[in-house]
């Protein structure tokens, strides 16, 4: 049974519809949920998307994109420095299959790799269900939300840098930007909670559809990690960082990066994508230093082959031309698939 998509998976149907026209192509949204929807292109050609899934790449490669563990299986085996972890089972899955790698097995593996550590489900996208947890109980808490809706939980070594994703189509990057967690700062009078509402209404105003939770189990551990809480009161200009993960549908900032993207960081990307027989592709990058950097220490935290560029065409008007232009760019190579 279908669920009624949330507003941003509306976003890119309507986006292609607006742009389609412009190479002489024209869009057919599927009324009842406006998710999926034809492109006839002026060859006569016809096109499929639903989502964020265009038919750009080959649907063996974009499963493999969509399973982490197996996608970092092969980027590991052919090189790629990706984050040191391991999948676990729910229960009743690992049951099922015969594994013994369940949840008890994940506790034993943290205490041996020993915290913090990153818990992540293997097939989520937007930063669902992705935390960095201090403890065995917050293991345990961590591992029942992503056993809710996936089978397979990660759990990861924490890896620090700057986040950013590299968005390749072919043999070119056509956009680049860092990702920020999402944060507050501080005016000395207002807590974290009227900070947050602060941020809401200005995501409001911009027509952003990301909603901010001040209860969200991640942002009361991550304070209270720091001996805060969210009726505590930031110093003037004080930037607090209020979640771990920085994907913009949680509430982080971009900043875009595409003119200072490092050739070699570039090359990588593009190589990758190539490797994991894709066309279209957002690698995502935790990077110590800065992307205009020749490339030091860095690693993959995962591919998408879908990279829905939702949230970040919400963040300003510039965003949205550069998303605008990124997807006419990739209509016209779906144009060109034989």
């Amino acid at each position: 049974m279908k669920k009624r998509p949330k507003k941003e998976a509306l976003l890119l149907p309507k986006l292609l519809q607006k742009i389609a026209p412009k190479i002489g192509a024209k869009v057919v949204i599927e009324p009842r949920w406006g998710i999926a929807g034809q492109i006839t292109f002026a060859s006569s050609k016809k096109g499929y998307f639903r989502y964020n899934t265009l038919d750009l790449n080959p649907v063996g490669a974009s499963d493999i994109a969509k399973d982490k563990d197996f996608a970092a299986f092969f980027m590991r085996r052919m090189g790629y420095p990706t984050v040191p972890g391991k999948a676990f089972y729910s229960n009743r899955w690992s049951e099922a299959i015969g594994s013994k790698d369940n949840a008890e097995a994940a506790l034993r593996y943290a205490r041996h790799r020993g915290f913090p550590l990153v818990v992540k489900p293997n097939s989520g996208s937007q930063g669902k269900n992705v935390s960095v947890v201090h403890g065995i109980n917050e293991l345990k808490r961590a591992l029942a939300d992503v056993f809710l809706d996936d089978r397979v939980a990660l759990v990861q070594r924490v890896v620090k840098g700057r986040d950013y994703r590299i968005v390749v189509l072919g043999n070119e990057v056509i956009s680049a930007y860092e990702r920020i967690p999402l944060s507050v700062i501080g005016d000395g009078r207002l807590t974290i909670k009227q900070l947050m509402a602060k941020k809401q209404r200005m995501f409001d105003v911009t027509g952003r559809d990301t909603r901010l939770r001040p209860n969200d189990p991640r942002i009361i551990a991550k304070l209270k990690y720091r001996g805060r809480s969210s009726v505590w009161i930031p110093e003037k200009d004080e930037r607090v960082f209020l979640l771990d993960n920085a994907n913009l549908s949680s509430g982080g900032d971009a900043l875009d990066v595409t003119e200072r993207v490092h050739p070699q960081f570039k090359r990588l990307a593009i190589k990758l994508t190539k490797d994991m027989g894709l066309r279209l592709c957002g690698v995502d990058l935790m990077v110590e230093g800065d992307i205009n950097a020749k490339p030091k220490k860095y690693w993959i935290l995962e591919i998408n082959a879908a990279p829905g560029l939702d949230h970040y065409v919400k963040t300003g008007k510039s965003q949205q031309t550069i998303v605008e232009d990124m997807y006419l760019r990739v209509l016209k190579a779906i144009a060109h698939v034989r």
